[in-house]
């Protein structure tokens, strides 16, 4: 792939109201008209360039959004206040009483959660199948599925989506196909590969700075329209709008994000072929022995590299509570969850980000419970980074018991 990407973003270029560098923030929740004509077509949608209330469209949000379309390469974005306001606005909007989706079985706990449980509500279900099995996605489509769900690289097995023959099958039975995409900015672009529509959690690596929560929709102009629609709009009615300063500064990370993308996945390689080596249980696309290796490289911008998450499998709960405990100790990074930030997050996905996927369905996708997921930060000396972590492993017995003896 190219890099066109970070080209259409290194082109972006707005002046500020006075002719500042940034953008001007537009600080207001609702704006005036001259005439009263201009106030009713504007809230009909018929007006370009006008603003009515910043519920519905906002300058700042909307230098956001152009920017996130030209990263994934759709005609527009729609932002909102969080990654599930995406992601529900997105279901919403596309399904009715009694429809139907099929969706990865590893995906983010609340996306999980909102499918399986929320959607009980209006009748809308589930079918939650193994989306690197083509067929088993193609049985799992009825005449009343309405979309075809995934992330690029899953939350949090990292499993790897082949996007284009997800996107063939969509077309073949005439359902989008949706992609979440926030493990894998700039290194794999969904809608270029086929995706119908794709969203992004911006509170991780697309802002980087673990101050905000924030995401976005990317696609055609007739949808991101469709969802501000006043009468109709599920991204319009359920009200999840992202505010204009948080629209300003996550704009101005973003500058930033090819160089940082190519360091996350520096360091997680490095530090995943090292673990590796040791003998640890440890899951990166990167590696050869990932499963999904060869479809990640067949998608992506290799400029990027394969992405800033890993796991590994400790063997128990305890195991990985009080290794995680040992590290944020030692200064190597936090325990939280989240990904993208300029330091080192790890958590166990069982008991916090997939705690919504019943257990029996943890253990059935392979989510042991000494499962941990890292989202490798930005050190500059990821060989110290290593040592470090091994030896609170070899302190807490943790690589002897996982190494592999040949």
């Amino acid at each position: 792939m190219s890099d066109n990407a970070s080209n259409n973003l290194q082109d972006l270029q707005y002046f500020g109201e006075y002719g500042g560098v940034n953008p001007s923030i537009s600080d207001s929740s609702t704006y005036t008209f001259i005439s009263a004509k201009t106030m009713f077509d504007t809230f009909e949608g018929n007006t370009e360039g006008c603003y009515l209330y910043s519920r519905h469209s906002s300058p700042s949000n909307l230098y956001l959004g152009e920017a996130l379309a030209a990263i994934e390469g759709t005609e527009t974005a729609n932002v909102t206040a969080s990654g599930m306001g995406a992601i529900t606005a997105v279901i919403l909007q596309l399904c009715d009483t009694t429809d139907h989706i099929v969706s990865s079985r590893t995906i983010y706990g609340g996306t999980y959660a909102f499918m399986k449980n929320f959607l009980k509500k209006f009748g809308i279900t589930t079918s939650f199948v193994d989306i690197t099995d083509i067929d088993a996605v193609e049985k799992s489509i009825t005449p009343k599925t309405k979309m075809i769900y995934c992330e690029s690289v899953s939350n949090p097995l990292l499993e790897v989506a082949d996007i284009k023959a997800l996107s063939k099958l969509a077309k073949k039975h005439g359902i989008p196909l949706v992609v979440d995409n926030t493990f894998s900015p700039l290194t794999i672009a969904p809608a270029k590969l086929g995706a119908d529509i794709v969203i992004h959690s911006l509170t991780k690596f697309i802002n980087g700075t673990s101050d905000c929560v924030a995401g976005v929709v990317c696609g055609t102009k007739d949808f991101c329209l469709a969802l501000k629609d006043v009468n109709s709009g599920a991204g319009m009615l359920l009200g999840s709008t992202l505010d204009s300063l948080r629209a300003s500064s996550i704009l101005k990370n973003m500058r930033t994000l090819h160089i940082r993308m190519q360091k996350h996945s520096e360091n997680a390689k490095y530090l995943a072929e090292k673990f590796e080596e040791d003998g640890l249980r440890v899951v990166y696309p990167g590696l050869q022995s990932h499963s999904g290796h060869e479809t990640l490289k067949k998608q992506m911008n290799s400029k990027y590299g394969f992405g800033g998450l890993l796991t590994l499998d400790v063997g128990s709960l305890e195991n990985a509570n009080a290794l995680m405990e040992m590290m944020q100790d030692q200064k190597l990074g936090y325990l939280a969850v989240s990904l993208g930030f300029y330091k080192t997050l790890f958590s166990a996905p069982g008991t916090s980000t997939s705690s919504e996927i019943p257990m029996e369905e943890q253990i059935e996708m392979g989510l042991g419970d000494g499962l941990i997921r890292f989202s490798i930060g930005l050190d500059n000396d990821i060989k110290r980074t290593y040592e470090m972590m091994k030896a609170c492993m070899l302190q807490l017995n943790i690589l002897k018991k996982n190494t592999i003896t040949v």
